[in-house]
């Protein structure tokens, strides 16, 4: 039985289609999504974690059909972790009190049992030193691991996280890559980022999206495989190229077209095999080239 089962989901916004006929299924482990601005990726992720439902195609989670019936929904949703990309935080409450809170919706009754689980995810996350203060007076960095620490309660055999890294310095990200890795050897981990090097580190398995439709579903090394031989380190920018720039040696890091005059081939990150698979998209997609 896999944790997620999608086949031919479609949703459309008005004459929008977000999704077209997508098909998906996996089990355990840490699956990264990637994908363009508009891709409908956050779409994917609402329909996975039951705040919406597709248009067309089946729907199984944890073996369940979540619009089936009532107790099928409760039942997934007891063992389901969701971070969305924007989560409101009532100001008055504190970081305790909210994850809390969100533990009495999942139905953990006995207090005692409530507020050890609350304080393991706040410690999970690195907010065990601030249970206390108000979320109003959290940074944005602090007041994502809240979300994600909600997200964690009961150890989900499901978690979906919608840009889980965002307003995350580099050694918190670390930890979340801990903490996620326990998570994906344990249940099905879906997470969606712009950050290429999250999925590189972290991910077993990568789904690009775009219009809507899936453009690549496989293992991270061969995505990476796809881009062989079509990225250089060159003194021009090469104007023919998908997409490339200037790095901190002063030369620059050249992604698909013609290699340019004197350029060097370099072994392509997962970065440049999803800028090479987007094609001409790359060229409005989030990049975040490191310096070679």
């Amino acid at each position: 039985m896999n944790a997620i089962d999608l086949r031919g989901v479609t949703k459309s916004y008005g004459r929008t289609h977000a999704l077209a006929a997508v098909d998906l299924a996996f089990d355990h482990g840490v699956t990264g999504l990637l994908g363009p601005n508009g891709a409908g990726k956050t779409t994917l992720l609402r329909i996975v974690a039951t705040s919406i439902a597709a248009d067309a195609g089946t729907v199984r989670l944890l073996g369940r059909d979540p619009h089936g019936s009532q107790s099928d929904l409760t039942a997934i949703r007891r063992e389901l972790g969701y971070l969305p990309q924007e989560l409101g935080y009532p100001s008055d409450m504190t970081a305790f009190g909210f994850v809390e809170y969100v533990a009495v919706l999942k139905e953990w009754n006995d207090r005692r049992r409530r507020h050890r689980e609350v304080r393991r995810v706040l410690d999970l996350v690195g907010l065990s030193d601030l249970t206390a203060k108000k979320i109003s007076r959290l940074s944005g960095g602090q007041r994502r691991r809240v979300g994600l620490a909600q997200a964690l309660i009961g150890d989900p055999r499901l978690l979906v996280l919608d840009e889980p890294t965002t307003g995350l310095d580099p050694v918190q990200r670390a930890d979340l890559r801990r903490t996620l890795s326990v998570a994906g050897g344990q249940g099905a981990v879906l997470l969606s980022t712009h950050q290429t090097e999250d999925v590189a580190a972290l991910c077993e398995r990568v789904i690009v999206l775009a219009a809507g439709k899936v453009r690549f579903d496989g293992a991270v090394d061969d995505l990476v495989a796809t881009a062989a031989g079509q990225v250089w380190l060159a003194d021009d920018p090469g104007p023919d190229a998908v997409v490339s720039w200037r790095t901190g040696s002063g030369r620059h890091h050249v992604v698909g077209g013609p290699p340019p005059s004197g350029a060097e081939p370099t072994e392509p990150t997962l970065e440049d095999a999803y800028l090479l698979m987007l094609g001409a998209d790359a060229r409005s997609a989030p990049a975040t080239p490191a310096a070679g």
